[in-house]
């Protein structure tokens, strides 16, 4: 087994452990045999993993988990290179141009700091950006590009929604108020529930269809009842998960301690026991 070296490793280092993982003749037959498209759910998985260490405030394991994404980009990196694309120069460089070209405020002009979030600034920049990348790309000017145009398919789906609707609020495509999207949801829950009975008198594939279809618009909605509050989907969902996993388990431990298991109680004593557990977690934030 290699020693470590005596000084911290560098970017270069890491740099020159993934080209010889890549090595045809002496790297790793796993690294070697990858793409783009078979590193990509592993990019999506640290980054998920990253979010993880954040939401559980743990640094330590936060350390570890951003050097596993920095692995990522320099995999990519590393491919495009093999290719003739690019390296991992031309990635850290494209990165900090646009950094600076976005803030003007902070590299070019102190005065416009104040102004900079109410000012438009940083939506034309990027909305610059991407008329550079269009004609870069060899587009011909006939087919004219949408304003959601670029936002990722690869997204979980509620951010998405999320980032697509404020995409049209930017040119006045949005309920004016909360009130109206609310009562959007009771709209959509009718429809779905409408959906439901279709479903259990035609008992067909169809009804299924638009079953899924009715569900999609209700989840769509509540996306945008969350933009309205400024509240994060994904976010509230994680802490939701957390608590039913968190609440469930005291289920468990409180039959644990009477010898028993989830399978030997019915749903009543599990609901009590459910209860209970909202009621300990209730009077512990008081």
């Amino acid at each position: 087994m290699a020693e470590k070296a005596a000084r911290p490793y560098t970017i270069g280092d890491l740099l020159r452990v993934m080209a010889r993982l890549r090595d045809p003749d002496t790297g790793c037959p796993w690294d070697r045999e990858q793409s783009f498209a078979t590193i990509a759910p592993y990019t999506i998985e640290e980054a998920y993993e990253v979010a993880d260490a954040i939401a559980r405030n743990d640094l330590d394991g936060l350390k570890d988990e951003l050097g596993d994404l920095l692995l990522q980009v320099v995999y990519h990196a590393c491919m495009a290179e093999e290719d003739g694309r690019f390296g991992f120069s031309d990635v850290v460089d494209a990165i900090t141009t646009k950094m600076i070209r976005r803030h003007p405020h902070v590299f070019e002009d102190a005065s416009l700091r104040d102004a900079f979030l109410t000012s438009g600034t940083w939506e034309r920049i990027k909305a610059e950006e991407k008329a550079i990348r269009g004609g870069a790309a060899g587009g011909d000017g006939d087919e004219a590009g949408s304003l959601l145009d670029n936002v990722p398919v690869a997204l979980p789906a509620l951010t998405r929604a999320v980032k697509l609707q404020k995409r049209t609020a930017r040119v006045g495509f949005d309920w004016p108020s909360l009130a109206p999207v609310l009562a959007k949801i009771e709209e959509e829950i009718a429809e779905l529930k409408s959906a439901i009975a279709d479903e259990k008198r035609e008992g067909g594939a169809a009804a299924s269809t638009k079953v899924t279809e009715e569900f999609g618009d209700l989840l769509f909605v509540m996306a945008n009842v969350a933009r309205h509050l400024g509240v994060d989907p994904e976010g509230a969902l994680r802490d939701a998960n957390a608590k039913f996993v968190r609440r469930f388990r005291s289920i468990e431990a409180a039959l644990r301690a009477e010898g028993r298991t989830p399978e030997d109680a019915t749903l009543d004593e599990m609901n009590q026991l459910w209860d209970e557990a909202k009621a300990s977690e209730t009077a512990g934030k008081k």
